[in-house]
Parts: structure tokens; C-alpha cells; sequence
């Protein structure tokens, strides 16, 4: 009885079929993680829209993302902006009692 194993395609593809195969690869990984991401970030917001705030910690967690959120976009690389939101970061992790 004979035993077939699968056959490593890769080994008999060229040099430029690689290199193509692996960007694909690595393209849909992308596109997977980043659909993922979006995923997880719609569910972070459903959660933030849930319900008020109860406490100062819940308010300082809702303003710590839209700040990161914010922080990520052209606009806050302004170096007076970096220094704006990290202070306000800072501010909001110290009054709510995460420091």
C-alpha cells in the first residue's frame, strides 16, 4: 500500500512565482487582520455607546479612545497636538485614578 503525499507546489514554481505567491499571501493576511480589527472595533464602540458613562474611570475610557482614535489621524502630528494629547492622556489617567 502506497501512501500519497501531497505535493509542495511551491518547489516547482520560479523564482517571480514565489515572490508573486507570497505578496498574495501576505496581502489577504492583511486584509483578514484589518477586517478583523474593524470587526473589534465596532464592537468596542457598540460597547461605549451602551449605556452613560457611571463613573469618571468610564468617562476617562471613553475619552482615551477618541483621543487615540484622533492621535492616529494627519492632523494630530502636529507637534503642539502630540503635546496636547499626551498631556491629556496623562491628566485623564491621573484623575481617574489609573497612574
Amino acid at each position: 500500500m502506497t501512501i500519497d503525499r501531497p505535493v509542495e507546489l511551491d518547489t516547482h514554481r520560479g523564482m517571480q512565482d514565489l515572490k508573486s505567491t507570497e505578496i498574495r499571501r501576505h496581502r489577504q493576511a492583511i486584509e483578514e487582520e484589518y477586517e478583523r480589527l474593524r470587526l473589534r472595533q465596532e464592537e468596542l464602540e457598540t460597547l461605549l455607546n451602551a449605556a452613560p458613562a457611571q463613573n469618571w474611570h468610564e468617562a476617562a475610557e471613553k475619552a482615551r479612545y477618541l483621543i487615540n482614535l484622533f492621535a492616529s489621524t494627519p492632523e494630530a502630528r502636529d507637534p503642539r497636538r502630540v503635546k496636547l494629547i499626551e498631556g491629556t492622556l496623562a491628566d485623564l489617567a491621573r484623575l481617574s485614578g489609573d497612574v
